[in-house]
């Protein structure tokens, strides 16, 4: 899968979560929501995606989701 459009998803998804105001729920419905519904080969695309060019194109609350997202 495209890496560019997994950083979207990634925003989309914390996007959603975003609204909530429970910062630690938040982060633990985007990290749950993503490694229930991605295959893994999505969650490696988004890790390599990371290591190459960094994480500047996602939203804050994704950027503090990924060490768990990414844990394996």
């Amino acid at each position: 899968m495209n890496e560019n459009k997994l950083i979207t998803m990634a925003n989309q998804i914390g996007g959603f979560f975003e609204s909530m105001p429970d910062r630690t729920e938040a982060i633990n419905g985007i990290v749950t929501h993503i490694r229930a519904t991605w295959d893994p080969r999505m969650r490696q695309g988004l890790k390599h995606h990371i290591e190459t060019c960094g994480d500047a194109e996602l939203l804050p609350l994704v950027k503090e989701a990924l060490p768990q997202i990414l844990a394996d």
